[in-house]
């Protein structure tokens, strides 16, 4: 009986260093799923209360939002009670740069572009603003995807990007052709029922005009957790 056992802990043992070398599960924060409207819906797909987000990169109001909530809605991501499905509105043109480079690298890259670019949207718009009118009239007769890709790398949207986490390849071949462009235009075409971003709908019902302090208790009598 003690030879049986052991032979049989070694492999007890071996059991045990399998299960824990394991790669543990992405947080519902990083996990970022295409949906019907072309744009990504992030966390838990099953999540019983589904917020969507209209929001633009370049709205002010967009951005400390995205700061007072980032704590506490990240929680309740994280949790599984909640998804947030971005829908970008596009108002500018530093906007349409901004938004195809967070789309191009896919669902996988997304979430934390998505999240770096508001965190950081003081920085790069301004600085996007100011090479913008530097240089409107010099690249004023390029071709549009030549614009956005020279926006995009006047803004140093590609520099955060990389260390985003977005693959060199991915942010390249961003601007190489109009598809994503389109991809972003359309989704953008789609939240027109929204006046301006941001605008909030909560398991289908539509609230606009409010900011994070008067959508948490919403969504927690929702069942956010």
């Amino acid at each position: 009986m003690t030879r049986f056992r052991s032979l049989l802990l070694p492999l007890a043992a071996l059991a045990l260093g399998t299960a824990a070398g394991a790669a543990a599960p992405r947080p519902w924060t990083a996990v970022a799923t295409p949906v019907a409207t072309g744009s990504y819906l992030i966390g838990n797909p099953k999540a019983r209360v589904k917020l969507v987000e209209y929001v633009s990169y370049t709205c002010p109001h967009c951005g400390h939002f995205a700061a007072e909530s980032r704590a506490t809605l990240g929680a309740m991501v994280r949790s599984g009670s909640i998804s947030v499905e971005v829908r970008n509105q596009i108002h500018d043109g530093i906007d349409l740069a901004a938004a195809t480079l967070a789309r191009c690298a896919g669902p996988a890259a997304f979430p934390a572009l998505h999240e770096a670019f508001f965190a950081k949207q003081e920085q790069w718009y301004e600085r996007a603003a100011e090479w913008s009118e530097g240089n409107r009239a010099r690249i004023a007769s390029w071709p549009q995807l030549d614009q956005l890709k020279a926006v995009a790398q006047g803004a140093g949207l590609d520099a955060i990007a990389k260390q985003a986490g977005a693959p060199a390849a991915a942010i390249d071949a961003c601007f190489a052709s109009d598809a994503q462009v389109k991809r972003a235009i359309a989704a953008s075409e789609a939240t027109s029922k929204v006046k301006g971003t941001p605008a909030f709908e909560i398991n289908g019902k539509l609230i606009e005009n409010v900011g994070w302090a008067q959508l948490e208790p919403q969504l927690r009598a929702a069942g956010a957790r």
